[in-house]
């Protein structure tokens, strides 16, 4: 009934089983995590959420009521971090802000919502594409 141990090979693991089933890393493959170079950061507060930003930076944030191509400044900074030196406000910090542009507004993709109740002949379904402004953070001002 049971089967014997040398039936079955052992299990390969590491560098031989990736070679094998051809899994080895392409050596140029980009890391997972992409360090940023700007030493500052700064953390603020736009449409009820908190980003931590750098110089550089692209967000996708709720919408704002400005057009492409305009400049928008965050006054609501909660912190700023400058290497090993760190600011944090309560609530804000006094005279920080942050500079950004606003690259385009656009929409989400879509999302379904379906409402279901058994044995009642009750469906509904909706969709729902949630807006956004993307900005792209030009200056950190501590």
């Amino acid at each position: 009934m049971g089967r014997s141990a040398e039936k079955w090979p052992a299990r390969e693991l590491g560098p031989q089983r990736d070679i094998k089933w051809g899994l080895s890393p392409a050596p140029d493959s980009e890391p997972v995590i992409k360090e940023r170079s700007a030493d500052m950061h700064a953390i603020i507060e736009t449409g009820g959420k908190q980003y931590k930003v750098a110089e550089g930076d692209t967000l996708y944030i709720e919408k704002l009521n400005v057009e492409a191509g305009e400049t928008v400044t965050f006054d609501k900074v909660l912190a700023v971090l400058d290497g090993d030196k760190a600011t944090f406000g309560a609530p804000v910090v006094d005279g920080a802000s942050v500079t950004a542009n606003v690259v385009k507004n656009g929409k989400g993709k879509k999302v379904l919502v379906f409402k279901y109740k058994p044995k009642k002949n009750y469906r509904r379904r909706q969709g729902h594409r949630q807006p956004y402004t993307k900005v792209e953070i030009t200056k950190v001002n501590a």
